[in-house]
């Protein structure tokens, strides 16, 4: 038996690599059979296995393909690259020309079609790039490439995302995943702190959601997804934008990670990036968000599509705000692809990779729990003295939130947001840059949930809650790390990855944070470009608040809308008798303001 056992022992090391060809052919063939049986049964539901079915065999056929081709594929692409090098001269310039045409073109199509909001938002883009180019480090040193490509690619993300069916339709798809996955996390919640958590809703429902997503994305990044998918992000960005590897790889790490966890990727050459690599590096960190907290936000009620369109889109514009704030005036030493190697996890399993997530996520959800109570405590001690001060000038309203909405109100208001809401909108990204994304996106949630529960929208003169345009380019102004907060957690991070560079990493963080402040609010822009304006209250909120309450909503054109969104929907159904969420003053009140003959009002 041991002379047998021996034996097959060596036959399984000497073929070992057919015997794997032979367990991944049998997998595979399982899996596929899965997914077709699936797909027989019932296409619809199976078309989101399906989508990443397809996905992932392209990719493993693009990445066999660049592995075993690439030199050809170099080569036979390279007469076209010397010909358009050779012709660049004139050719940028009409496309230049195409580009200037192709954006006055859409703007009056979409102006005509949506309204002129659409022309402030493109006018605040403009204003943020000029304000960057006039600050700039080295104006005259300025390659427009990364910078028009930058914007260019948000556009792009922002039209998919935004603006068609299946874009909308698949992030908001992916956003209803993210959010019903992160529920998950409740089970842990409720086990430890007992059936009541909910009561402490902060600390009990949100920071659990940050441990179970460290975990998770810990996983992710053990079997190599992670690295993958950044790798895939940071070559698109690479070639598009004409950005070095390492900025590139950074920045799409940010898309997935926090603002520490992203230079970790590419550790072994910070040492060797430029001045303005480096600042493109922090500007990264600075104008997105973690994975991690993420989740957190989502659970206030904040758009998961949004928030994940955000997320997406800042990437681009942090290179693109940081080489024309920042431009690159020496010679990048780390430049061929193929020569980056992103760092790998340390764990030996997976279990120990879920462990270790759940052990660092220990030091985040500390660090956010401390800062939120230390924040608030400070923010109400500055609105007392601040009030005590402004009733000496019997101004005692005066508050923080109030200052730093007059400092950010014209910013705001060339994102696009509508000018009443812009004040609010002011003291949100005043509590963002001040203090964190964590208070300010705490009290847009709590200015959408009253939107969502209807009423009165001014009570004392006071606006208890904004328009849905509003709101959308808030999340987008506020998605992002660029606080001063975060100052110091980037440079104690990448000064303890870096030391022969901290000089430089002190000098540029704060352009940093200015810069990454400035990507958010163009992504902001962009947004406001693009969102297109739906009904702010929910139909049967607006006409039972509009028939019991005394001060009607001002804008009559949203209660004639649902109006006749009701009378449709009652003559397409076979009820004569009014039913459903709506009440019979909501039907009077309709009948009034249509003012025309119906069946349902005899």
């Amino acid at each position: 038996l041991e002379k047998k056992y021996d034996e097959a022992c060596e036959f399984c090391k000497k073929h070992k690599t057919r015997i794997h060809y032979v367990i991944y052919g049998i997998l595979i063939t399982a899996y596929l059979a899965v997914v077709i049986a699936a797909c027989s049964l019932n296409f619809q539901r199976a078309l989101p296995l399906f989508v990443i079915t397809v996905m992932a065999i392209f990719f493993i056929c693009w990445d066999f393909l660049i592995a075993k081709y690439e030199d050809r594929i170099a080569a036979f692409f390279s007469h076209g690259d010397q010909y358009l090098k050779k012709q660049w001269f004139w050719l940028k310039w009409v496309l230049c020309a195409t580009l200037i045409i192709m954006i006055i073109c859409w703007l009056i199509l979409d102006t005509t079609k949506q309204g002129s909001h659409q022309l402030i938002s493109f006018g605040g883009l403009v204003m943020y790039v000029l304000l960057m180019l006039i600050f700039s480090k080295y104006p005259t040193r300025v390659a427009w490439r990364p910078v028009f490509s930058g914007i260019g690619m948000q556009f792009i993300l922002g039209i998919l995302i935004l603006r068609t069916k299946v874009g909308f339709d698949v992030f908001n798809w992916l956003g209803i995943q993210i959010q019903t996955f992160l529920e998950y996390s409740d089970t842990g919640a409720k086990f430890v702190f007992g059936d009541k958590y909910t009561d402490h809703f902060f600390a009990f429902k949100v920071l659990p959601i940050v441990i179970f997503f460290s975990t998770v994305m810990s996983m992710l990044y053990h079997v190599g997804f992670m690295q993958w998918l950044i790798g895939k992000v940071g070559w698109v960005m690479h070639v598009f934008m004409g950005t070095t590897p390492v900025e590139s790889l950074v920045a799409a790490g940010n898309i997935f990670v926090g603002q520490t966890e992203s230079p970790l990727l590419v550790r072994p050459y910070l040492p060797y990036i430029t001045k303005s690599e480096l600042h493109a590096v922090m500007t990264a960190g600075f104008s997105t968000i973690a994975g991690s907290v993420l989740g957190a936000y989502i659970s206030f009620g904040v758009s998961p599509s949004h928030l994940l369109t955000a997320s997406v889109m800042s990437a681009p514009a942090s290179l693109a705000v940081s080489k024309l704030f920042w431009p690159e005036t020496e010679e990048p030493l780390v430049t061929l692809r193929s020569g980056i190697k992103m760092a790998k996890s340390e764990s030996k399993n997976l279990l120990e990779a879920a462990s270790q997530g759940a052990s660092t996520s220990i030091g985040l959800v500390a660090n956010i729990a401390v800062n939120v109570v230390s924040f608030l405590a400070l923010l109400s001690f500055l609105d007392s003295a601040l009030s005590w001060v402004g009733d000496l000038f019997d101004y005692p309203q005066l508050t923080f939130e109030n200052i730093c909405a007059y400092v950010f109100m014209p910013f705001s208001f060339m994102m696009g947001v509508d000018w009443e809401d812009s004040f609010i909108v002011g003291g949100l990204l005043g509590y963002k840059t001040f203090f964190n994304e964590f208070l300010a996106y705490e009290r847009l949630s709590k200015l959408i949930q009253n939107r969502e529960k209807g009423g009165s929208m001014y009570i004392n003169g006071v606006k208890q809650y904004m328009t849905v345009r509003s709101e959308v380019i808030a999340t987008y102004a506020l998605c992002g790390f660029a606080n001063f907060g975060s100052l110091g957690l980037v440079i104690g991070g990448l000064t303890s990855m870096a030391p022969s560079k901290k000089k430089e990493i002190a000098d540029s963080a704060f352009r940093a944070m200015i810069a990454g402040t400035a990507a958010c609010f163009m992504t902001a822009c962009v947004a406001g470009m693009l969102t297109v304006s739906g009904l702010e209250v929910p139909c049967h909120i607006l006409l039972g608040n509009a028939s019991s309450l005394t001060d009607y909503p001002a804008n009559s054109t949203e209660l004639l809308k649902c109006c006749q969104h009701l009378f449709t929907s009652a003559n397409r159904s076979e009820e004569i008798f009014p039913g459903g969420n709506y009440s019979l003053n909501s039907w009077k009140m309709c009948c009034q303001i249509l003012g025309q003959p119906a069946f349902h009002c005899t």
